[in-house]
């Protein structure tokens, strides 16, 4: 009879322990955090166009529970703690991490769509679009208002705000031809979001580069969202390609196309400049400064450039019919997954570490 009792109390102070332990995840969950879903989903977009159908949808299968789950995560975090969530929302270096919301429903829906569910995908670019609403003049604000960093506060995350309105431009096109009436608008909307967000690029990269070349940087400001830099050209080049071979129909867009020609591969040559660029900051972080390399779930936001530049690469060499360009996505997309695997492992092992030790 004692023993059970025993037994029964270390039961109940275990999943005590446990609930405290998944509570105090959810009220520290990193903002940033849906880039998972944007990293996963890219490359199984990516595996699905160059005829890897099976590891797409593995990947879909995947990526379909860990939007579920941080969503799930979101809520309750705005529910329960929803002063931790205003800490983040009112901080100038955490804001633009919430754009991670915006671009995962998009290629979460980009997914879908590709696989003939129309009304999902719609139902995911309604709610990404409310979402960058909110997001766009709320960060903004907090730029205008409470700001007391200056440029010191720049950093590569900030240009998640430029992945978002992109990925609203490119599901947006590709939704356009089923939605009817609808069409026609929706074409509109996406090319205005693809230049509103070249426009933020440009604000932003400016920012960004006269913090890196003209201000100190030192080791542990080079974090893996320096990466988002190349991301964000390189999925503002997709929307400039998917727009390129979309057939609106609509006689003034259609006489945007030269401009969206050389936008576009302007585009994704800068991407292609930061590459080597980036993968140099990443050495002397880690083997010339000798930085400890661990999990974090920031480096999503590396895997998710990787695999975006496979996917933009891809469309431009349709969009421009230059064939030579396509080896270089075949080659991407497993650059790309060697990155997402072991990331994901390190996130798995975070999730199990903090789930053992709170029983």
């Amino acid at each position: 009879m004692a023993n059970a009792t025993v037994t029964k109390a270390a039961g109940e102070g275990a999943a005590v322990r446990l609930r405290e332990r998944l509570a105090a995840g959810i009220r520290t969950l990193y903002p940033g955090y849906f880039a998972l879903v944007m990293a996963t989903g890219i490359i199984s977009n990516t595996a699905y166009l160059l005829g890897f159908e099976l590891l797409s949808h593995a990947l879909l299968a995947i990526n379909l529970v860990a939007f579920a789950w941080l969503t799930l995560a979101l809520t309750l975090r705005t529910l329960r703690f929803p002063r931790a969530l205003w800490a983040d929302l009112v901080n100038p270096r955490l804001v633009f991490s919430f754009f991670t919301i915006v671009a995962a429903a998009d290629v979460l829906g980009v997914q879908l769509l590709i696989r003939g569910q129309v009304a999902a995908a719609l139902a995911l670019w309604l709610y990404a679009f409310a979402v960058w609403v909110t997001l766009a003049y709320l960060s903004f604000g907090v730029l205008t208002f409470l700001n007391a960093g200056g440029a010191d506060v720049v950093h590569g995350g900030w240009l998640i705000a430029i992945v978002g309105t992109e990925s609203l431009a490119i599901l947006g096109a590709l939704l356009a031809p089923a939605l009817g009436a609808w069409k026609a608008p929706m074409f509109v909307a996406a090319h205005m979001l693809w230049g509103v967000g070249i426009v933020h690029y440009g604000i932003f990269i400016t920012l960004f580069s006269y913090r890196l070349f003209f201000l100190r940087v030192e080791a542990s400001d080079m974090t893996p969202l320096f990466w988002v830099v190349m991301g964000a050209a390189a999925i503002s080049a997709n929307a400039g390609s998917t727009l390129i071979m979309s057939d609106t129909g609509i006689p003034f867009l259609i006489a945007l196309r030269p401009f969206a020609d050389g936008t576009t591969l302007i585009l994704w040559a800068w991407a292609t400049w930061w590459i080597p660029l980036l993968a140099v900051f990443g050495f002397w972080k880690y083997f010339v400064r000798g930085e400890r390399l661990s999990y974090h779930p920031s480096f999503w936001s590396l895997v998710f450039p990787l695999g975006m530049y496979a996917l933009a690469t891809w469309r431009l060499s349709l969009a421009t019919d230059f064939t030579p360009l396509q080896w270089v996505p075949r080659v991407m997309l497993w650059v790309a997954f060697a990155a997402w695997a072991p990331t994901m492992a390190g996130a798995l092992r975070s999730v199990g570490r903090g789930l053992r030790q709170g029983c």
